[in-house]
């Protein structure tokens, strides 16, 4: 029996996490984009994020490291996610969930939620399967 022929293939694509830089950028002005503000406190407190996949095979993915105590204030994306902790932790509002080191939450669509770092802060990947927008 013959093999069924498969479609041509792009090859992969490697991200080397050395060799790409915190994002120092904020997203052009847009209705999807975070207040300004609310980006330059972030910066200030020691909070920064890598984009580290861009779209490569379909996926977005973020790491995102927060000082202790942060507060992400309540918003919702275009696009769900799967937010896992790598280190720290953090206390989701309205008793949602408390995630620590190795867990994860998957965030649908347009659900509203904001959360509180914890005492050793936090440091996370996001994954999407698009360019999400964000709504405060």
């Amino acid at each position: 029996m013959a093999k069924p022929k498969l479609p041509p293939s792009r090859p992969p694509t490697v991200l080397l996490y050395d060799r790409i830089d915190w994002d120092g950028r904020t997203r052009a002005e847009s209705a999807a984009a975070p207040p300004k503000e609310l980006i330059e406190g972030a910066r200030k407190s020691g909070a920064r994020r890598k984009k580290i996949v861009k779209g490569e095979g379909g996926f977005f993915m973020n790491r995102s490291v927060l000082p202790a105590g942060f507060r992400v204030p309540p918003h919702h994306h275009t696009h769900g996610e799967v937010l896992v902790v790598l280190k720290g932790g953090c206390q989701f509002d309205d008793e949602l969930a408390t995630l620590g080191a190795d867990d994860s939450i998957v965030i649908h669509a347009n659900y509203r939620y904001g959360f509180t770092c914890g005492p050793e802060g936090m440091e996370f990947l996001t994954i999407r399967l698009g360019e999400a927008g964000v709504t405060l």
